[in-house]
C-alpha cells in the first residue's frame, strides 16, 4: 500500500508540497557581531522546522563552519551571506524572496 500526503492527497513519491512551501517562504539573511567581535550569520524566516534542520546540516557541510538551529533561526559561525544565498538557491528557494 502506498503512502498518501495528508496535505495534497497525492502519493508521497509524487508530492510537491515541500517544493511549493520552499518557493513561498520569505527568508532573511543577515549578520551581526557577537561578544568578543565574533561575526554570526542568521537565516530567519524558515517555517518548517524539519526542513530547517536539514538545511542547517547542508549549510554547515558546504560552508565548513559551525552552526545551530534555535528559536526558528539558523545561526552560522562567520560571515557567509553570499554563500548562504547561493546555497538556498541551489536548494530550490525563490530568489526574489531571499533578502540578503
Amino acid at each position: 500500500m502506498t503512502e498518501v500526503c495528508s496535505t495534497c492527497g497525492l502519493q508521497k513519491t509524487l508530492c510537491v508540497c515541500g517544493q511549493i512551501e520552499k518557493e513561498q517562504q520569505k527568508i532573511n539573511v543577515r549578520t551581526f557581531r557577537r561578544r568578543f567581535g565574533k561575526i554570526v550569520t542568521i537565516v530567519a524566516g524558515l517555517e518548517n522546522e524539519k526542513q530547517a534542520k536539514e538545511l542547517v546540516k547542508t549549510l554547515k557541510r558546504k560552508l565548513a563552519c559551525g552552526g545551530t538551529f534555535k528559536e526558528n533561526e539558523i545561526e552560522l559561525q562567520g560571515e557567509h551571506t553570499k554563500k548562504v544565498k547561493q546555497t538556498l538557491l541551489e536548494e530550490g528557494f525563490n530568489e526574489k524572496l531571499i533578502d540578503a
